[in-house]
């Protein structure tokens, strides 16, 4: 992506702003999303806990609610993630990201993989024909993201996790959660650019986890994400001289 024109009004519609902090209250939440409504992120993405609230603050508003799915490790199984996406998009979520069944990439069950993808991008969009806004409008088909924690997959994994994706018609793949105990357990611009060059320019690609400075979310623009995933938002466009 082109970045020596963004302004700091255009940075920040990349941005998805992000609270999934353990102990974080409603009232946090609630301020996080009027905060972010005032910035014009692309999204606020929190807890499923929060997502009904969120919605009802960011009514009207061009932010979407987005929220994570077995979320950090991943590790619930299919009928758990479609669960939980299902509740998500009745409390009101645009945009859904789910942490990707790392025990069949580590044991390259790509078939298995795409077709656990494949049944959750149709519920999602399944869900998403009953959804309404809260002034009662019809919502539109509700974003899908796959988490690859890149961290722990060789390049190998990387590519194919994408392509599974991909068949499945997901609208992203996404670097990280950044929970992991390891170093570097987020977002670098080698996955990003291997992620880009394997999706093509149709999907999208965000990278997310340890993104916190504007050069750093620059750059990250620069290999090939479309969308930035950090809890630094603020700081990251306030950085941008571009207003």
């Amino acid at each position: 992506m082109e970045t020596k024109n963004l302004t700091k009004t255009g940075l920040a519609r990349l941005i998805d702003q992000t609270l999934l902090a353990p102990g974080t209250t409603e009232a946090q939440a609630g301020q996080f999303c009027a905060q972010a409504k005032l910035y014009g992120f692309a999204s606020v993405c929190i807890n499923p806990c929060f997502v009904r609230k969120a919605a009802e603050i960011l009514s009207g508003s061009p932010v979407k609610v987005c929220t994570v799915i077995d979320f950090p490790l991943g590790a619930g199984g299919t009928e758990a993630k479609l669960f939980q996406a299902d509740r998500a998009i009745t409390d009101g979520t645009d945009e859904l990201d789910f942490v990707a069944d790392l025990s069949l990439i580590k044991a390259h069950k790509w078939k298995e993989l795409t077709q656990q993808l494949q049944l959750i991008a149709r519920s999602v969009l399944e869900a998403s024909l009953f959804a309404e806004t809260e002034d009662g409008a019809k919502k539109e088909a509700a974003v899908t993201k796959l988490i690859l924690e890149t961290a722990l997959l060789t390049d190998e994994e990387i590519v194919q996790g994408c392509l599974c994706a991909k068949e499945a018609a997901f609208s992203f793949v996404k670097t990280s959660t950044g929970f992991l105990a390891k170093q570097p357990n987020g977002a670098t611009l080698h996955a990003v650019e291997l992620m880009r060059k394997t999706v093509g320019e149709k999907m999208g690609v965000k990278a997310s986890g340890g993104i916190r400075t504007t050069q750093e979310a620059l750059g990250f623009l620069a290999a090939g994400a479309s969308r930035i995933g950090t809890s630094c938002g603020i700081q990251i466009a306030e950085g941008l001289e571009r207003s």
